[in-house]
């Protein structure tokens, strides 16, 4: 498909659509397959905002409902994003992450993304009970709770909230400029082992309007309990991820 790239990303792309009525595919699939195309060739750039369904069905003369189906389609390839207030725009690219004993900050940094980080809150608690079996230590012991947004290329991607001892706490403004691993090495405090896990879930109201996703969208889950070569626990993580945006990758052997 040849025609003018939009002059702005806030300028909607109007695809040249042509439609075959008498053809055996389904219109929603005549239109949503030229526009994967031009996302997958990379011909069309994350962030670039697309017609909306309303004027697209009145334009190619479609259903609203046939247009809805289409974007629908490029939403769950992960190539488009429709949230409340902002939009369709091409999705950013996907973030596939190796499992393994890795922050997030610095995988997506060695992937060449632009990573931008938010801290929400920093607060230095005596840890209760349920705090305190988290990281295998006493109650009443000074922890710190950390909650934090992380985007890429300028989209929520990651709402992470993490306990770590005080001992071994990077400051607030260290958080903002890197990744919690990277600032605790610079406290001569290193990652050696961990467990994890990784789940689903809804989206519930708060979390939908950090992440700029809708009430109910599913989010991936991830907990990880982190230790040193001592065996002692310096970080617990409880994150969710954009799931349209994030995926893990594992590589199996016989």
């Amino acid at each position: 498909m040849t025609q003018p790239r939009p002059e702005s990303l806030n300028e909607p792309f109007v695809p040249a659509i042509s439609i075959d009525r008498d053809s055996a595919i389904p219109l929603y699939q005549q239109i949503c397959q030229p526009l994967s195309e031009l996302i997958g060739s990379g011909w069309l750039v994350p962030g670039q905002l697309i017609e909306d369904e309303v004027a697209m069905a009145n334009r190619l003369r479609v259903s609203r409902p046939t247009a809805r189906r289409a974007l629908e389609e490029l939403v769950n390839r992960g190539l488009v994003i429709r949230r409340r207030r902002v939009g369709t725009r091409v999705a950013p690219r996907h973030v596939h992450r190796p499992l393994g004993l890795t922050s997030l900050y610095d995988d997506l940094k060695e992937s060449g993304y632009e990573i931008r980080s938010e801290v929400l809150s920093y607060e230095v608690l005596l840890a209760k009970e349920s705090q305190a079996a988290h990281l295998n230590t006493a109650v009443g012991s000074e922890i710190v709770q950390i909650r934090r947004l992380r985007f890429i290329d300028d989209a929520p991607l990651a709402l992470m909230n993490n306990l770590i001892p005080f001992d071994v706490a990077p400051s607030f403004s260290e958080l903002n400029e890197q990744g919690l691993y990277a600032c605790m090495r610079k406290r001569g405090v290193n990652p050696y082992s961990a467990e994890q896990s990784i789940g689903a879930r809804l989206t519930g109201r708060s979390d939908a309007d950090l992440l700029n996703v809708d009430t109910g969208s599913a989010l991936v889950t991830m907990q990880r309990t982190t230790y040193d070569h001592t065996g002692r626990v310096i970080e617990f993580g409880d994150h969710v991820y954009v799931s349209s945006l994030y995926s893990y990758r594992l590589q199996l052997f016989v």
